[in-house]
């Protein structure tokens, strides 16, 4: 039955015209041979106004550029053969812009020689302005939270991108104070990315990565033959930022007498490598960064206070996390998205229960712990969802706000319990106390059999 159907005359057009894809035949000069009722639909003209014209008519995009005598026609198709999955934008009847998704290929006679093109066009507009309306969410979005790779738009965020425009316009070297997982690298690099020297090298060394001989040849590099090892010469970090910044990160737990020739390098802007008398004379703008109180180094005799004085002449301090419990959700969101991402998973959203749980927790790792947790709550997460279950431990106790046992009372944990549905796990966690603390409390206040 199908074999004579096929045989019957206009069974191919049949075919065509019920197409949802808009499908058009053009000869080898581009003129447009068959249109069919989707491609009418599509583009807004009539059959009868395209059969016989210029393909150009639609003003596509990707089959034209620009010569020096104009606007000229240029096909793909019959250089390559075939397009595959292509967007492209056309001019409707009506002079509006319509999206699409192109694939094209060549008719060929029985000697395999082009005698036209067959061109498919599926419309694709509100696809479009779905991901340029998604584009331009996430641009709001960057504008609004992000600056230099650091996120949040607390007060004590803004504070500090202030000071880092601030310090990028000045030559002095620049000391960062603050926690452990704050963003200090991301600050200092920030600095040098908006400093005049942005342009020029930004070398980063962990000072608490060497002993004393290891960073000194890597901050100054050495001669071949200077130590063991040593089979070759070598450029230090100083050299190798030359006309740009370096950073040393962890430079409160800088050996002593690394400090001493550090120092020298600040004041004479000369270093000598490690093996060689020769000075080498270096531009460079310091920054700095340590999690610990120098001043209570300087007392204890561990830090110079000239070197102190010499690196701190512009001072930040990062703001912990727990200082800006407003941001918490901001990056938590937007971590979530990327973890779940990586590890393949359809994560969107995060309960108020759980948020609440994270908003309260002291987070002394910061942003860095903070992302530990979601990778692991990800990971843990069996939905789209997570839940406060799926935070790992450590997240229910060390409160930002220490909660005294004896003022939670019988409200609070029936609201608790009636929370989680009677689960007394989930209840003690959400209370921030020990479930034997509960079964205690319970006891107490005549609850045990709730």
């Amino acid at each position: 039955m199908l074999s004579r159907l096929t045989k019957e005359p206009g069974f191919l057009i049949n075919v065509f015209e019920t197409m949802r894809e808009g499908l058009m035949i053009v000869d080898l000069e581009g003129r447009i041979l068959l249109f069919n009722r989707a491609a009418e639909d599509i583009t807004g003209y009539r059959r009868e106004e395209v059969i016989g014209k210029q393909c150009d008519i639609l003003d596509t995009d990707t089959c034209s550029l620009f010569a020096e005598s104009g606007k000229e026609r240029k096909c793909n198709l019959f250089e390559k053969g075939a397009v595959f999955n292509r967007k492209c934008r056309i001019t409707n009847k009506d002079k509006k812009h319509v999206y699409l998704l192109k694939n094209a290929v060549l008719l060929k006679d029985d000697n395999g020689e082009p005698v036209a093109g067959i061109e498919s066009i599926t419309d694709i507009t509100s696809l479009y302005m779905k991901e340029l309306e998604l584009e331009e969410l996430k641009k709001g979005l960057r504008d609004e939270y992000w600056f230099m790779g650091l996120l949040g738009k607390s007060p004590l965020m803004q504070r500090l991108y202030d000071q880092i425009r601030n310090a990028a316009m000045s030559e002095a070297p620049v000391l960062i104070c603050g926690e452990s997982g704050t963003g200090k690298n991301l600050i200092a690099n920030a600095i040098h990315k908006l400093s005049r020297r942005k342009d020029g090298p930004f070398t980063h060394v962990n000072c608490a990565s060497f002993n004393d001989s290891l960073l000194e040849s890597e901050l100054f590099g050495h001669k071949r033959g200077s130590f063991t090892g040593a089979v070759c010469d070598r450029i230090g970090r100083f050299e190798a930022a030359n006309r740009g910044s370096i950073f040393l990160d962890e430079i409160g737990d800088m050996p002593h007498l690394m400090q001493a020739k550090l120092l020298r390098v600040l004041e004479e802007k000369v270093m000598e490598r490690v093996g060689d008398n020769k000075p080498i004379h270096v531009d460079i703008r310091l920054v700095s960064a340590t999690n610990k109180d120098l001043n209570e180094l300087v007392q204890a005799n561990k830090f110079r206070e000239d070197l102190l004085y010499r690196i701190n002449s512009i001072l930040i301090r990062t703001p912990s996390l727990r200082e800006r419990v407003e941001d918490i959700p901001v990056l938590a969101f937007h971590y979530m998205k990327k973890i779940s991402g990586t590890n393949n998973k359809d994560v969107k959203r995060i309960s108020p229960s759980a948020m609440e749980m994270m908003g309260n927790y002291s987070w002394p790792g910061n942003v860095r712990q903070l992302i530990n947790a979601l990778e692991h709550s990800v990971i843990t997460c069996k939905g789209d969802t997570i839940e406060v279950p799926d935070l790992p431990e450590y997240v229910f106790y060390n409160k930002r706000v220490n909660r005294n046992e004896d003022n939670i009372n019988r409200e609070k944990i029936h609201s608790a319990l009636a929370l989680y549905k009677g689960n007394r796990t989930l209840a003690a966690k959400h209370l921030g106390i020990s479930r034997v603390t509960l079964w205690k409390k319970l006891k107490e206040f005549s609850m045990d059999q709730t």
